[in-house]
């Protein structure tokens, strides 16, 4: 069987841990917090001090005084502090602070202007910076947002992957669309990529899952939200946890290693010929299938039909979500391929009825 280690014995060596509240409340509140935490074996501690939120009228955080409370954090417990920045005057007054690390939004992440402000301000600052995706799944945003800090001659960057809005219902607060971190770790080898399954989840419940899923795709840490009182925060009430429960989680996942030493990989490289192979052959399937959409696609043109047959879409999606499930491949799966394969044979449909052909 395969050796596996609990966070506490594995974290401090290989993954980076972020935990705090989600806004910093009051001094009380905030103290007591971080030191739980430290005791924990927590080295950086977090909490918004300003708040983007969506609609007016709710906690938009502290403001400036809260800089303070990090910097008692810091003194009280020697661990390192971070916060979130919107705008140039919340990086000068987090730079005066002292706060050692600073991680960009998912709402300020998703406008390159305001990125850009913020990394002409940090130009020539040897600091950590941390960006979380932006709200919607677009990987160029992201990968625009990390560039322009490397253009400016930012180092030590981290990316946040916090998940994304969407407008189907899930069970998350924000679909954690796997595959685009994947993609970025892919582009990028060298980043250290870190999730934050208390903005995916949205509800604490879910949060063990969520960071398994992270340690198991081989993620760097995690930011998670713990709070003193987590039922009565400000802010996200919902999806934070204590200091004990939080850890509680954390020393019941498995960190697994990606080669284990000492173990032969000559099965597992077996396997992946043969997923190898059936790749391809699924690729040569589309490319069939995507001839006869071309063919319907002709027959559209001839007849004056539209490419938008609803009914016929939504036969095909249910039964192939029920014959997924006959086959033990999940509904969301089945669904995400098929609406693809869908956007995929409306582009060539729609090339054919705008051609002279």
């Amino acid at each position: 069987m395969q050796k596996t280690e609990t966070w506490t014995n594995l974290y401090a060596k290989k993954r980076m841990l972020i935990a705090g509240p989600c806004s910093a409340e009051t001094e009380e509140q905030v103290l007591q917090t971080a030191i739980k935490l430290s005791k924990q074996g927590v080295k950086i501690f977090r909490a918004g001090i300003w708040k983007p939120r969506t609609r007016p009228g709710g906690f938009e955080g502290v403001g400036a005084k809260g800089l303070e409370w990090l910097k008692k954090v810091k003194s009280t417990t020697g661990m390192k502090v971070t916060t979130e920045v919107a705008n140039i005057k919340h990086v000068y007054q987090a730079l005066k602070a002292g706060v050692d690390m600073l991680w960009i939004g998912a709402r300020t992440s998703t406008n390159p202007f305001a990125v850009q402000e913020i990394a002409d301000a940090l130009k020539g600052v040897d600091i950590d910076v941390m960006i979380k995706n932006p709200l919607n799944p677009d990987i160029n945003l992201w990968i625009g947002a990390i560039e322009r800090f490397q253009k400016n001659g930012i180092e030590k960057i981290a990316a946040i992957h916090r998940g994304f809005s969407t407008y189907e219902k899930t069970i998350y607060r924000n679909a954690p669309t796997w595959q685009i971190p994947i993609e970025l770790k892919r582009l990028f080898p060298e980043l250290t990529i870190i999730c934050d399954p208390s903005h995916i989840s949205g509800n604490r419940d879910l949060i063990k899952s969520v960071s398994q899923t992270a340690m198991d795709l081989d993620f760097n840490g995690l930011m998670i939200e713990s709070h003193i009182d987590p039922d009565n925060a400000w802010s996200d009430a919902k999806q934070q946890l204590t200091p004990d429960a939080m850890m509680q989680i954390l020393n019941s996942l498995k960190i697994r290693e990606i080669k284990p030493q000492g173990i032969s990989l000559e099965t597992i490289e077996e396997l992946r010929f043969k997923i190898d192979d059936y790749d391809q052959k699924l690729l040569e399937l589309l490319s069939k299938r995507m001839d006869i959409v071309k063919a319907i696609g002709l027959y559209k043109k001839v007849n004056n039909m539209t490419i938008l047959q609803s009914d016929r879409w939504s036969d095909i999606l249910n039964s192939n979500i029920q014959k997924g499930e006959e086959l033990d491949l999940s509904n969301d799966f089945v669904s995400s391929i098929f609406k693809a394969i869908h956007i995929e044979s409306i582009a060539k449909q729609e090339k054919i009825l705008n051609s002279d052909i």
